[in-house]
């Protein structure tokens, strides 16, 4: 079987509430499924969160770590706890994916959850973190702004 890699993947914005169905499927919004392409990658993110690339930008982001040294211990925990739970996800017909235990449990996902597009991937989130990352995040977000951009 042949994979589809989009070359320009497309603007992945907005906040989506989800469930989580018992069997560890959640649907993806339509919005983001066009640009995520057949198949895509979930794996661990950070802040307690799960990452998911198309297969262009996964691609990017297994180049980039490729290109660190492995002589950094650091380097090589990141590779190994990053890697070692990335899967290849495809969308059944009702646009569905399903999130192993492993990253279920990771981000602490039961039932609620969120997806958020983040420019070039999806994060999804357990929706008690999403709130209290956002709430956070709101709280501090001049000063983040200013610590990072010019406006």
């Amino acid at each position: 079987m042949q994979v589809e890699i989009k070359g320009d993947v497309g603007m992945l914005l907005g906040e989506f509430q989800h469930n989580i169905d018992a069997k560890g499927r959640i649907i993806i919004p339509a919005k983001f499924r066009q640009d995520l392409g057949n198949k895509f990658v979930i794996t661990r993110g950070m802040d307690g969160c799960l990452f998911g690339y198309p297969m262009s930008e996964w691609k990017k982001v297994e180049d980039k770590i490729d290109s660190l040294s492995i002589n950094k211990r650091d380097v090589r925990a990141f590779t190994r706890f990053f890697f070692s739970a990335a899967v290849e996800c495809e969308f059944d017909k009702q646009g569905r994916v399903n999130i192993p235990s492993i990253l279920r449990n990771f981000a602490k996902i039961e039932k609620k959850c969120v997806v958020v597009g983040v420019s070039n991937r999806i994060e999804v989130w357990s929706e008690p973190a999403w709130h209290a990352f956002t709430s956070d995040a709101a709280a501090h977000f001049d000063e983040i702004a200013e610590n990072i951009i010019d406006l």
